[in-house]
């Protein structure tokens, strides 16, 4: 059956990567990489230059990739607004990375494998040549375990910002070895420094929340709500319940300090136990994310299911307050869970629309994603007049 396109104006596919293979693919193929390569397209990344060329990322997991050695991440440009895609550069030693622009010149930053070291890259001829991290004065930040998402960097009242989590334990398991910490700089200091960064506290994983049945909290957002606060708001591993949850985690004014009310913190957040990004929209004043929300019908299909496994479906939401989330519309569907799949969504403002990068799991014309997890598509996509979207379009 083809994906279902609701709300979302899909831009038509580069020929290149149409040649390789489209099958029910939405939107523009920006690489495709097929299952039986077993190096499975991960951690999407978009970014937009001063003179408005697109940037966009991805690293490669999987049985058949490097990523518990050195990770591999290739870039792409395109020059026509997403409509055609090149690959520009491969680089050795990128994993989880976020793309972002600071000061005119592109960063990438990310630890350098699964559970690595956390470097940081510049290029200044937008993604085709990077620098190279060999030491704590030129791109080696946090030496150790990491773990992460490309979530946003964002720049906030003088410092730059971006969560992250240790992956040292209490116990070194998924989810439970993650603590929640946040990285920040000085907007005006050599980000390239470690000495230009710190880290905040860490909240390591604590078992007795949510009476316990948490699993552990991962790939947070920094966000700042309408009096000021700094949040982390992180996904929420909780395999019991279709109640999908995030948890919001104070960050101090100076980034030091995080801190975690367990009776209020973790809030109702449909999708919340899936990547997602939240930014604040400041021409409607409503936080908007994209999330792999669970509608009842697959809840009902599915009864018991870890609400982690459905990726089927991706919805715009939104928030006045970061605490009371509605549904807007779905952007994608797929009525099937298992082997198609539209995630770790990273997107961005333009104007009247928003511009997203997916993680895509679909049949590619001649054989099924080996699941919805393992994507073998990086796709391209726009959503015009968004802000036009409401609750009652919503099939």
């Amino acid at each position: 059956m083809a994906v279902l396109l609701l709300g979302a104006a899909a831009l038509a596919g580069s020929g290149n990567a149409r040649a390789q293979g489209s099958g029910d693919a939405p939107g523009t193929i920006v690489t495709y990489s097929p299952a039986a390569s077993m190096q499975y397209i991960g951690s999407p990344s978009l970014a937009t230059l001063p003179n408005g060329d697109y940037v966009a990322s991805h690293d490669f997991f999987g049985p058949g990739s490097s990523e518990f050695v050195q990770a591999v991440t290739r870039v792409f440009r395109s020059a026509d607004r997403g409509r055609t895609w090149k690959q520009v550069s491969e680089i050795s030693g990128a994993f989880w990375s976020s793309l972002f622009v600071h000061k005119g010149m592109l960063y990438l930053l990310g630890p350098d494998r699964h559970h690595g070291t956390v470097l940081i890259r510049r290029s200044e001829d937008g993604g085709r040549t990077w620098t190279k991290p060999t030491g704590a004065g030129n791109g080696l930040l946090l030496q150790g375990m990491y773990h992460c998402a490309p979530m946003p960097v964002v720049a906030y009242n003088g410092r730059l910002w971006r969560p992250m989590e240790t992956a040292h334990g209490p116990v070194l398991q998924w989810g439970k070895r993650y603590g929640a910490m946040v990285m920040s700089a000085p907007v005006d200091a050599d980000i390239l420094n470690a000495g230009s960064w710190s880290t905040s506290s860490v909240l390591y994983y604590d078992s007795t929340y949510l009476n316990g049945r948490f699993g552990g909290w991962l790939e947070g957002n920094f966000v700042v709500d309408k009096n000021g606060q700094l949040w982390d708001m992180l996904r929420v591993d909780d395999k019991a319940s279709f109640d999908e949850k995030a948890a919001m985690v104070a960050v101090s004014a100076d980034g030091k300090t995080l801190r975690f009310d367990r009776e209020k913190g973790f809030i109702p957040f449909d999708g919340g136990s899936k990547k997602f990004v939240i930014k604040y929209d400041s021409v409607s004043h409503y936080y908007y994310a994209l999330t792999n929300s669970v509608p009842q019908k697959y809840r009902d299909k599915y009864p018991g299911r870890n609400p982690a496994t459905f990726r089927n479906v991706l919805m715009l939401r939104k928030s006045g307050d970061l605490v009371h989330w509605e549904d807007v519309q779905v952007i994608l569907e797929h009525p099937d869970v298992l082997k198609h799949g539209f995630q770790y969504v990273d997107w961005s403002f333009e104007g009247k629309d928003i511009i997203f990068l997916c993680r895509t799991a679909c049949f590619d014309g001649k054989e099924e994603a080996h699941n919805n997890h393992d994507a073998n598509f990086l796709t391209f996509h726009r959503i015009k007049n968004f802000r036009s979207m409401g609750a009652d379009r919503i099939p």
